[in-house]
């Protein structure tokens, strides 16, 4: 369930107007902008973004990007998306950043569904005139290439049928892989993960628990030092249940020494109208503190207004 509060009734050209008020003077309105979009369902942010151009003559995002700063910007920024440009714009920056977060794209390509991964795919195209398996493969080399490049053009089947007699032997497959810190299998592991449906996996990832005694990310973790296994080990776990690997995304977001900022705004501003309602039950489950109260000892000003707002947190 989402977490966003959205206000029904309300006029894209009366939001726009307020916005554009919210920019004049000496500095921005911050509290306009927060209380506007934060409020805001994806269909009435493309509705927001479409009157503002039409009154104003300019892009809003372009106009916010101008107004506002630091990781309060870049939250705004990330929410103003649609859906598929956003993650288009998330793997890019995964991949061309200086720190690159590689898991990121396994990550993205891993959580979407068949459809989704595709739109992804062309809004990549329509933003940077590449393909996000170019710039994959222009950054990486050996098993994390063939990985990331098998993840993001993957179209996987969505049905129910589970083949259990292929669920045991896929599960030896993998163990033979991860059972030593340098398995020989893992071109057959990544032909497993990249091909077979999650419904599947899902089956072959119980099965190599109920055999070993062990979860396959638990086994993984020992090796996650490399880019490689660190990305293997974000499919696995992201593919196997996306909402417990993004609650530990937001504890280790928390838990760093000084917060990671990118990790919570990518985790909040991507699930605040899918699933972050039970991603935050799972959060209190494991640590025994609300995530809006954890949340606010660490970050501040209008960055922290923000993304309490998309918690679902009212004023």
């Amino acid at each position: 369930m989402a977490t966003i509060v959205v206000h029904g009734q309300t006029s894209p050209v009366q939001d726009a107007e307020a916005l554009h008020l919210a920019f004049k003077g000496w500095g921005a309105d911050n509290k306009a902008i927060v209380a506007i979009l934060g409020h805001r369902n994806v269909h009435q942010r493309q509705q927001i973004r479409k009157a503002y151009e039409e009154l104003f003559e300019e892009d809003l995002i372009k106009r916010l990007e101008s107004e506002i700063s630091g990781d309060f910007e870049r939250a705004v920024y990330r929410w103003m998306l649609e859906p598929a440009d956003r993650d288009a714009v998330l793997i890019n920056v995964a991949i061309r950043n200086g720190s690159k977060n590689y898991h990121v794209v396994a990550e993205i390509a891993s959580v979407l569904s068949a459809e989704e991964l595709l739109a992804v795919r062309r809004a990549y195209h329509n933003r940077y005139k590449r393909s996000i398996e170019e710039d994959v493969s222009a950054n990486t080399t050996g098993h994390l290439r063939q990985l990331l490049v098998g993840l993001v053009s993957s179209f996987r089947y969505e049905g129910d049928e589970i083949n259990a007699k292929l669920a045991q032997i896929e599960a030896n497959v993998i163990h033979e892989s991860v059972k030593e810190k340098k398995g020989n299998n893992e071109e057959e592991v990544i032909r497993i993960l990249t091909t077979r449906s999650k419904t599947q996996l899902v089956a072959t990832f119980n099965r190599y628990r109920d055999e070993h005694g062990i979860s396959i990310s638990k086994k993984l973790l020992d090796q996650t030092s490399d880019d490689f296994h660190k990305a293997l080990h974000t499919a696995i776990r992201c593919i196997n249940d996306h909402k417990k690997y993004y609650e530990k995304v937001l504890r280790n977001a928390i838990k760093k020494f000084g917060t990671d900022e990118d990790g919570l705004t990518r985790v909040i501003v991507t699930r605040a109208e899918k699933d972050l309602r039970d991603i935050k039950e799972l959060y209190y489950k494991r640590n025994s503190v609300h995530l809006e109260d954890a949340v606010s000892k660490e970050i501040s000003g209008d960055y922290k207004k923000f993304i309490l707002t998309l918690l679902g947190k009212q004023d």
